[in-house]
């Protein structure tokens, strides 16, 4: 199971998440997230980050060739491109600048759930407010379930994230919101407990 630790804004957070055994790790540039990071901790956050661990940047109010040109810079290993303002287009000139995309949205936005629709490479599903620790309803998944490499995403935290992953069966989960003690403010016990509840859960029919 990838698991992916998001919007992390400590050095001491990189390192409890991969020493935890987080497969990635998202750092956020925006300006209306309460985990949103300034350019200079970003750059210092990514480079933090160590070798086999995916640092992944995430914007969901910068356009999308900007967050390309940003994404290289800072030495990012993927882009993710978070919700309904980032269409083929932004994709497509965003690839032309950073060929490592990911794409996140919500079922509640009726997406094209197949998994490289708009070239990227992974697929998160997430609930309809992005970032605001609300579950939503895993049987919409029966009518557009992915298939390859899709990340659940949304309300997960170390007491549901096992039942939700035999619900939903993802190739991988993402958790921000569930792993604080404040909004923006990570809890490394949480984070720890939330990433070996993750990798010990099986999938229905696995």
């Amino acid at each position: 199971m990838f698991v992916k630790v998001c919007g992390l804004g400590t050095e001491s957070d990189i390192d409890v998440a991969v020493a935890a055994g987080a497969d990635a790790v998202g750092l956020v540039i925006s300006g209306t997230s309460v985990r949103g990071l300034d350019r200079d901790r970003a750059v210092r956050l990514a480079a933090h980050v160590p070798s086999g661990v995916l640092s992944v940047l995430v914007v969901n109010d910068t356009p999308a060739a900007e967050a390309a040109r940003i994404a290289g810079e800072l030495g990012f290993g993927a882009l993710q491109l978070h919700g309904t303002a980032y269409g083929e287009a932004d994709f497509a000139a965003a690839a032309g600048l950073f060929p490592r995309l990911w794409r996140a949205t919500s079922l509640s936005d009726r997406p094209d759930t197949r998994v490289g629709a708009y070239g990227e490479e992974v697929l998160l599903l997430d609930s309809p407010r992005a970032g605001s620790g609300e579950t939503w309803d895993l049987s919409l998944l029966e009518a557009a379930r992915p298939e390859g490499a899709w990340l659940l995403a949304g309300g997960l935290a170390p007491h549901n994230v096992a039942e939700a992953i035999e619900k939903a069966r993802p190739w991988g989960v993402d958790v921000s919101s569930g792993v604080e003690s404040a909004p923006g403010v990570k809890d490394h016990d949480l984070i720890r407990t939330f990433v070996a509840a993750a990798q010990r859960a099986v999938p229905r029919g696995v």
